[in-house]
């Protein structure tokens, strides 16, 4: 298994859920999600096998040997099977700050309580991440303002509303604007 170069202890378990660097195992089914969910992604069209595959070969292979990655990603896996990804993305190294990717198994992003139990879960463990591992000062979000179920996932793990980017994307299915919401989280509310 592959290890990020950039991080001491990247193997983390609660209960029977664990995350580990990103698993090339995954990525078909992480491009499944990633077609099913589109609508809360900044992902224009589909994914192809090649697509993914090509990205996984130029792109993700890539970080796990670079002392300062642009992103780390992990498999999200419970019982040895992968339920959904995510990590740390858009990393500022300078700034010590991060965005916080997620995504779930669709079928089991159905389920709300789930939902909130395996995200809730997620966003512990890459906190240690974060803020033990890779000493960050600040993980966000950007959050799509019909998500309001993801929002208040957010806010019941510590992430602080921080602002509002007005009609930020437009949703051809609808014909509609929608606000795109922002949160963080401080290392130092993270310690206390």
């Amino acid at each position: 298994m592959k290890k990020y170069l950039c991080i001491k202890n990247q193997f983390l378990k609660k209960n029977d859920l664990e995350i580990a660097p990103i698993r090339h195992e995954d990525r078909l089914k992480i491009m499944q999600w990633r077609n099913e969910q589109t609508y809360h992604l900044r992902q224009n069209g589909l994914l192809t096998k090649k697509d993914q595959n090509n990205y996984f070969k130029n792109v993700i292979e890539h970080l796990f040997n670079d002392p300062k990655p642009q992103q780390v990603l992990f498999s999200y896996i419970k019982q040895d099977i992968c339920i959904g990804y995510g990590g740390l993305v858009n990393i500022n190294w300078h700034d010590k700050c991060a965005e916080l990717s997620f995504l779930l198994d669709t079928n089991l992003k159905k389920n709300r309580r789930d939902y909130q139990n395996y995200f809730s879960i997620f966003i512990e463990l890459i906190k240690k991440i974060a803020f033990n591992e890779m000493d960050l000062n600040r993980i966000y979000t950007e959050t799509y303002s019909f998500r309001s179920k993801h929002i208040a996932i957010l806010e019941n793990n510590k992430f602080i509303y921080e602002g509002c980017m007005k009609q930020h994307i437009y949703m051809k299915e609808d014909n509609t604007f929608y606000n795109s919401i922002l949160h963080g989280c401080l290392k130092e509310n993270y310690e206390k």
